[in-house]
């Protein structure tokens, strides 16, 4: 765009007079301090239609909307530019023949050598064009977004459906068998078979609905140091000798505001899954510390402690790392995992407060990140602790 510093040349005013008359791409007329039209350019021409001696004396308010003139916008700019000493605007304005384009304008105060104001120049391009090219690409990324949550909805119900569907046939199939065997300890298997496929229906619910942040949390203070030992406690039996398990925990962490019970299923699940990524020998490292946080991470202000999960496994391919939060996606085997899992986890850090990131390379492991803030009011830590 023409700056207007370009309109105080060092040089000859017939020959700058030329340089701005021989410009076409863009409107440069000069206005006096009342806002009335004194000189014309042939680009102003070309742009608005109007010749030099059909516009010299007009109040430049001539070249815009109605609406405009009407809620005081050109008195607006001519006085924001006067107090300021220059003025920037965008919007719609008219031609000689009625047409409206989309105009990009700087007004600029001219003074003389004593400091007066003598005027206002103005430069005007015709944006048109490229306004309506990125109208366009509004429009078109609005409808890829929509058929994307279009795909997204279609994953969801059909991975729902699917997972409901395998736990209703084994309630369904055990209770027939139950009602038509004549063998007790057989009916009791049965129903215990339905009893587990109910208990794994209500938890499938409980990890949609923390997902979606619908179902309400049992929110305590909770000391970070001993959830971990209670949660190494239940990992014991579940990590098999190949991999070590090492757990860092900085002294004297603050306490968090969470639910307990959720919290520590989120922990099992990165540490279920870093176990899932390791084949044969291989370690899983388990740090918390505490971070202050100013923006880095999903806009986070604060301070935040941190549960980091590194495991030395086969890391996560670049194509599929974007989509390792999306509901029923999961690169397991059938039957190894529904794909809620990091759902779960995601809806659990967002509706604390927190986030959650993931950083990997195939070949060099993967190392996910759980922040949670810190609780404010920490008077009460050697008694919740």
């Amino acid at each position: 765009m023409v700056s207007a510093d370009c309109l105080n040349p060092v040089m000859p005013d017939h020959r700058y007079e030329q340089l701005v008359q021989s410009v076409v791409d863009y409107a440069i007329y000069m206005l006096d301090p009342t806002g009335h039209v004194v000189s014309w350019n042939a680009g102003a021409q070309r742009i608005k239609g109007y010749r030099a001696d059909e516009v010299i004396g007009q109040h430049f308010s001539l070249f815009f909307t109605t609406q405009d003139c009407a809620e005081g916008r050109p008195e607006h700019l001519l006085r924001q530019a006067l107090e300021q000493g220059s003025a920037q605007d965008e919007g719609w304005r008219v031609r000689k023949d009625g047409t409206q384009f989309w105009a990009l304008a700087v007004l600029h105060v001219i003074h003389d050598d004593l400091g007066q104001v003598v005027g206002l120049a103005k430069v005007i391009r015709d944006i048109t064009d490229r306004r309506e090219a990125a109208l366009q690409l509004d429009a078109v990324r609005a409808q890829l977004f929509q058929a994307q949550k279009l795909e997204a909805l279609g994953q969801l119900t059909g991975g729902l459906a699917h997972d409901f569907n395998n736990l209703l046939t084994i309630i369904i199939s055990s209770a027939h068998l139950a009602l038509s065997t004549k063998d007790p300890a057989r009916a009791q298997r049965m129903l215990q078979h339905i009893l587990d496929a109910g208990q794994r229906g209500t938890e499938l619910t409980q990890q949609l609905l923390s997902f979606a942040r619908h179902r309400t949390f049992d929110v305590t203070r909770v000391a970070p140091a001993s959830l971990v030992a209670a949660t190494r406690g239940l990992l014991e039996h579940a990590l098999p000798g190949s991999i070590e398990l090492k757990v860092l925990l900085q002294p004297d962490l603050p306490l968090i505001e969470v639910d307990a019970g959720q919290l520590q299923m989120v922990l099992l699940n990165l540490l279920f899954n870093a176990r899932d990524a390791i084949a044969g020998r291989g370690r899983i490292g388990l740090t918390v510390d505490v971070v202050e946080l100013a923006g880095e991470v999903e806009g986070l202000h604060g301070g935040f402690v941190r549960f980091e999960v590194e495991d030395s496994g086969e890391g996560i391919a670049p194509a599929v790392l974007p989509r390792i939060f999306e509901p029923f996606f999961t690169t397991k085997p059938f039957g190894k995992g529904t794909g809620l899992g990091l759902c779960q986890v995601y809806g659990f850090a967002r509706q604390s407060g927190g986030a959650i990131r993931v950083e990997s390379e195939p070949g060099q492991g993967t190392c996910m990140q759980l922040y949670l803030p810190i609780y404010q009011d920490q008077t009460h830590s050697q008694l919740d602790r």
